[in-house]
């Protein structure tokens, strides 16, 4: 049973091979597909498209259908094609042929285009929330160990004293620039594409100012034809947006996989936290951050993914869109995934706090000399020489005592500052404003 039917059947190979797993991808999208339709019969009704009585029918029925959705019982019959589909027949079922009035003034283009918008700007709310959770949890740990000091590293030799107050620091003020990325890729996808219809617009007088405040958009995308061209666009951006954080995920995990290493022993994770070996009885290995950095190395992959679909499509809609929700839909989950376990095995972190008493780290220490001859007056390029010329004869004796105390220095972490900027970033989305209504469209007896 499809809408488009007109008494041909479709070769079974075909449609299998059309319809792929579009089913199970489309059960990701069926509250948002049909928040869209109440939206979109409520400016019918105002437009004169559906009878005033017919409104509270149909927003009931479609809040039921909100309800078991929600819920995960919502399902897609085998032989209906998509989620579209499955709400226009489920309401046909229940409502004879007020139930076909629905479709009026849009297509299956603008109905995904939106869906895929709804449903990528809760994803993103959920991967605010655990990123903001993690970056809370990175600036407790700096605090909490902001004076213990650990090696910094160039080229993976020792280079200059570092703490543990910076480098827990340097992931929380890294997520709120991703944050920063991820917001501008929100307010792009933030804009209502309902009423571009199969991307050339509608020749009945639909409201689509109408719609945009129903659904808590921060405005349209004005332009149909442009509408259309977001599909995969949108997805793209939101993609390389996500995958930005996976970024910063991913080398996190390397260092905390590195420093676990009994070559560094700076960290050691809980024994509940790690896994063993079935031939070295000794082993406990960080599996858990060995699979969040390839998961994240993998969602870093999405973006190129989707290039590679959308790439060189003239404008209008293909077919080859379907294959970007395989890449997209999946990336919020696995994500928001890594970012929870993560923040969880960050708190359980340990540390070593007496790293820098072998001896091996004393060149850390070597800057530290030179400074304090510049000083006392001699001249950086002198002192720099001098110290050398120490290290060369064994004779260089480090102060331990670290004096770093400008902006973002080891005496001087501006936790609080970052914490004020991550903060802003996430006020910035507005979230509340989305709340505020859908809040409004679930509560239907308004528009009787």
């Amino acid at each position: 049973m499809k809408l488009w039917e007109k008494g041909i059947t479709v070769n079974e190979a075909i449609e299998k091979f059309t319809v792929g797993n579009d089913r199970e991808l489309d059960a990701h999208l069926a509250p948002y597909d049909i928040l869209g339709s109440m939206a979109h019969i409520i400016m019918l009704e105002r437009v004169g498209l559906l009878q005033v009585d017919e409104l509270p029918v149909l927003l009931g029925a479609l809040k039921k259908l909100y309800v078991k959705a929600i819920a995960g019982d919502f399902k897609i019959d085998p032989g209906v094609e998509d989620v579209h589909s499955q709400v226009e027949f489920m309401l046909t079922a229940e409502l004879g042929e007020m139930g076909k009035k629905i479709h009026s003034g849009r297509s299956r283009n603008d109905q995904v285009l939106l869906d895929l918008k709804l449903f990528s700007r809760d994803g993103i709310r959920r991967v605010v929330e655990v990123a903001g959770k993690l970056a809370d949890s990175l600036l407790g740990k700096s605090e909490q160990h902001k004076d213990v000091l650990m090696p910094g590293y160039t080229h993976l030799q020792i280079a200059m004293p570092s703490s543990f107050g910076l480098w827990f620091a340097a992931y929380a003020e890294s997520l709120a620039d991703d944050l920063e990325l991820l917001l501008s890729a929100y307010n792009i996808t933030n804009q209502n594409p309902l009423g571009s219809a199969a991307g050339y617009g509608s020749s009945f007088p639909i409201d689509r100012q109408l719609t945009t405040d129903l659904l808590g958009f921060r405005n349209m995308n004005f332009n149909v034809v442009y509408a259309q061209m977001g599909r995969g666009k949108v997805e793209k951006i939101v993609a390389f947006a996500l995958g930005n954080i996976a970024a910063t995920l991913s080398k996190l995990a390397y260092d905390v996989c590195l420093y676990t290493s009994q070559n560094f022993n700076f960290i050691t994770l809980p024994p509940e936290f790690t896994t063993g070996s079935s031939i070295m009885p000794h082993k406990k290995n960080p599996d858990v951050f060995e699979l969040i950095r390839a998961k994240c190395n993998k969602i870093q992959g999405a973006t190129h993914q989707i290039s590679m679909v959308i790439n060189n499509l003239p404008g209008g809609y293909f077919r080859d869109l379907q294959i970007v929700k395989e890449i997209y839909i999946p990336v919020f989950g696995e994500l928001i995934d890594c970012l929870s376990v993560a923040s969880l095995a960050i708190e359980k972190l340990q540390v070593n706090e007496n790293i820098l008493s072998d001896e091996k780290y004393n060149y850390l220490f070597s800057v530290e000399e030179v400074n304090n001859l510049v000083l006392s007056g001699t001249p950086f390029r002198e002192a720099y020489v001098q110290v050398a010329q120490k290290i060369d004869k064994g004779e260089f004796l480090p102060d331990k005592k670290i004096k770093h105390n400008h902006q973002g220095s080891i005496g001087n972490l501006c936790n609080q500052e970052i914490a004020l900027k991550k903060a802003g970033i996430i006020s910035s989305f507005r979230f509340d404003v989305i709340d505020q209504a859908i809040e409004s469209l679930l509560g239907f007896q308004e528009f009787k």
